[in-house]
């Protein structure tokens, strides 16, 4: 026999659902929001201390809209809850000359009226002294990109959304969802069944297994961060001296990196995209020497100074899909039930617009934001 009946359950409480379950709060609908964990965890895809944002999107021109309002919503979300969620450092976006980060970066900028530089090797080299760019390298600058802080993004949506009467409940796992006669779902959980008229599901890397009915191409990957001590002053690499970068080189995986952030532990580094697969439940959470040296010769190739000491590593997971386009959306076949998945490693400055437009869709059908690009069904057979 289900319990309370709800406008809306949001399945999922990381970065996505967390920021959905505010946005319908704020529209004064039922919500509850079902976790399976604690709040903030580290099981999941939100979480590392730190994340990348930017707007001039090598991925597709398409983003930037949705990144211009994901800035107004960061912006808003820490004036109304008082957190910094948000440190502007600059971005460097750097390659080869013909690299996708360098051309896709600039091809976005220009579309998009966006404020950036194009500096050649020695640019780099004069603006940051640090950095080691090979002669045939050059890079987009971009002074609005800088860092969000996953953790605080989510509490302050969770404390948002709390506030104006949702409730959520944490380690409550759930074990199937189906649709009702009536037109709306019954969720079932650990701690029993639920009902409401409308689902959001937003299970990071348990999408696939949660909307198993769809098939969705997605691929789980391992990927792993990384925290080094430099070997200079920390404050050489600063927010206020030192931008976020990502860096494609010829032949090698894309190196990205940040500043060092007081209480973070060092500067962080990372490759985007490992390659090994992974099951959620059975993530591989132990980080081997050899990543760690791996990591290590990328960093002393691009910053000798940041390659100081290792301090620690933490591994995460991305949910790809083949394009490594988002999945937002209706389910296919049952309206009532909104998607928001497969955000493929790069997903996480959209949170705060991606819960705005996956409240439009459960409660008016259609939002205002462009969701052509992650149309669910584009991968239907």
């Amino acid at each position: 026999m289900a319990e309370r009946h709800y406008d809306v359950i949001v399945l999922g409480l990381g970065g996505m659902g967390s920021a959905a379950l505010a946005h319908l709060a704020a529209r004064g609908q039922r919500v509850l929001g079902l976790e399976q964990f604690s709040p903030v965890h580290t099981q999941g895809s939100s979480h590392g201390g730190s994340r990348i944002i930017r707007q001039a999107y090598f991925e597709h021109p398409d983003y930037v809209p949705l990144l211009l309002r994901a800035y107004e919503l960061w912006a808003d979300l820490e004036r109304r809850t008082g957190r910094t969620l948000l440190v502007k450092s600059g971005g460097l976006l750097a390659g080869y000359e013909g690299s996708e980060v360098v051309q896709g970066s600039l091809k976005s900028a220009r579309r998009n009226g966006l404020p950036h530089e194009m500096l050649s090797a020695a640019d780099i080299r004069r603006r940051f002294p640090m950095m080691r760019p090979r002669d045939d390298e050059m890079a987009l600058y971009e002074p609005d990109a800088g860092v969000l802080f996953p953790e605080e993004c989510i509490v302050a949506h969770l404390e948002a959304a709390v506030a104006a009467g949702v409730e959520a409940r944490f380690g409550s796992k759930v074990t199937g969802w189906s649709p009702t006669a009536e037109g709306g779902v019954q969720v079932s959980t650990t701690g029993g069944k639920v009902s409401a008229d409308r689902l959001v599901i937003c299970a990071g890397a348990w999408l696939g297994a949660i909307a198993r009915d769809l098939g969705l191409p997605l691929r789980v990957e391992r990927n792993v961060m990384h925290w080094f001590e430099p070997s200079v002053p920390e404050s050489e690499f600063g927010a206020g001296r030192f931008p976020v970068y990502l860096l494609q080189r010829q032949g090698e995986r894309v190196l990205y990196g940040f500043p060092a952030l007081p209480g973070h532990g060092g500067v962080k580094v990372a490759f985007h995209h490992s390659g090994e697969a992974a099951l959620p439940d059975e993530l591989n959470r132990q980080v081997s020497q050899t990543e760690v040296a791996e990591i290590r010769r990328a960093l002393e190739g691009w910053l000798p100074d940041a390659a100081g000491t290792w301090r620690k590593s933490a591994a995460c997971m991305y949910t790809n899909t083949p394009d490594e386009h988002f999945v937002i959306g209706p389910h296919p076949e049952h309206p009532q039930v909104v998607l928001a998945g497969g955000f493929s490693g790069h997903g996480y400055k959209f949170c705060s617009v991606v819960g705005e437009a996956v409240a439009d869709l459960a409660t008016a059908g259609s939002t205002r934001h462009p969701m052509g690009l992650f149309d669910p069904s584009r991968f239907a057979k």
